[in-house]
């Protein structure tokens, strides 16, 4: 009768733990090599990632990031989440691409640019569409850290 009882929470302790988002650093963003490849849309040649095999284990799960909020646009239509603030972030050339991720939130997100949030959402890695960052977040919810 023991065992009967013991196998259930055994089991539901396993697929909650299987069914979690784990929880990245920028560090793992990092495993990534960037390579010049023209694009004759735009005429440019624009540097392209490789992904590595560790970040490429997380294609498609639900992750969580901790990051300063930034609205690229102003508008509220482009929502990133960055390794550093605004004022350093990639776009200022202070750091690279790999410090960005594009955030598809589920509902507009109250927050302002540069308070540090935790996001969670499905990672897609896109290494084709320069319109788009390379590390892009489906789905997303965020939690307000400061």
């Amino acid at each position: 009768m023991r065992n009967f009882i013991v196998l259930p929470l055994i089991l539901t302790f396993m697929v909650q733990g299987l069914s979690a988002q784990i929880e990245l650093t920028w560090k793992d963003f990092a495993d990534v090599n960037f390579e010049p490849k023209y694009n004759a849309t735009y005429d440019v040649n624009f540097l392209m990632p490789t992904f590595g095999s560790t970040i490429k284990s997380f294609q498609g799960k639900e992750v969580q990031i901790k990051g300063f909020f930034l609205d690229i646009a102003g508008n509220g239509e482009v929502f990133l989440v960055s390794a550093n603030p605004m004022a350093s972030c990639f776009f200022c050339g202070a750091a690279g691409p790999e410090t960005i991720i594009e955030v598809d939130f589920k509902q507009k997100p109250p927050f302002r640019t540069d308070q540090i949030i935790m996001v969670t959402g499905v990672l897609e890695l896109n290494a084709d569409n320069v319109d788009r960052c390379n590390y892009i977040l489906n789905g997303a919810t965020g939690q307000l850290i400061n």
